[in-house]
């Protein structure tokens, strides 16, 4: 993953205490709308800090951290495990990665910024012999207002094989699967809210939890989600594989 270079991006493992400060502070920026304070907390520790750069401008511009599991025996050591009962995966047998605190530098919009990171998460999931990948997905606000089309979606198309399903645990949710259980999407309102990392994992075959976590903390709803990478479709594997090779 080192070095991993695509037109003026390069995507790298954080590989000092500043590093990672630098991530805690984009975070900050991103999640708790401050220019100055860093988001911490004691995942940091054990996570790999994965840091996209800016060549030109010197600036970073994305960030993500991972946590490795061997399987889903030790799912309850995972981030997401203080808000999601996540039992039922821990039948799943093979390597697991969550991939967390993704966060893209406010007002940025480039494509390839989210291109570089996820060609940067492809290589490190090949070179693991990662079988499944998880993690929040953030929605902006905590409230659900605004989103109903966009749950409405997941609802009716991406939740969650029963195998895996994540139960209630959190104290306060949006249950949107039974909330909205008659109502169908309008699709093109459904895109437009949907967050981008969370587009991304849908595209290739991920799934959600049938709801959403009231995080007051960092102001946002948050689905659980997950992409088993042998059900990717091999077109999109191998358009992904090409970007990272």
């Amino acid at each position: 993953m080192l070095g991993l270079r695509r037109g003026r991006y390069v995507a790298r493992e954080a590989s000092s205490s500043a590093d990672v400060q630098a991530c805690q502070r984009l975070r900050f920026a991103a999640f708790r709308g401050g220019a100055e304070g860093l988001d911490a907390d004691d995942f940091d520790a054990i996570c790999t800090h994965v840091m996209v750069e800016d060549t030109r401008a010197g600036d970073l511009v994305a960030c993500y951290r991972l946590l490795p599991l061997s399987d889903g025996s030790e799912i309850a050591r995972s981030y997401s495990a203080q808000f999601y009962e996540l039992s039922a995966l821990e039948a799943f047998a093979g390597k697991m990665v969550e991939m967390g605190r993704f966060c893209i530098a406010p007002g940025l919009t480039d494509a390839d910024i989210l291109r570089v990171a996820w060609a940067a998460m492809t290589r490190y999931v090949d070179e693991n012999a990662v079988e499944m990948l998880f993690g929040c997905s953030s929605f902006q606000g905590t409230e659900a207002d605004g989103y109903e089309d966009a749950f409405a979606f997941l609802k009716d198309r991406h939740l969650a094989p029963n195998r895996w399903l994540p139960r209630v645990k959190a104290p306060f949710v949006f249950p949107f699967s039974a909330r909205l259980g008659l109502r169908k999407p309008d699709l093109k309102r459904a895109m437009q809210t949907l967050p981008p990392l969370l587009r991304t994992y849908l595209v290739m075959g991920g799934w959600v939890s049938d709801h959403a976590v009231v995080d007051r903390d960092l102001n946002t709803l948050h689905v659980f989600t997950g992409l088993e990478i042998g059900a990717i479709p091999p077109a999109r594997a191998r358009l992904l594989r090409a970007t990272a090779g």
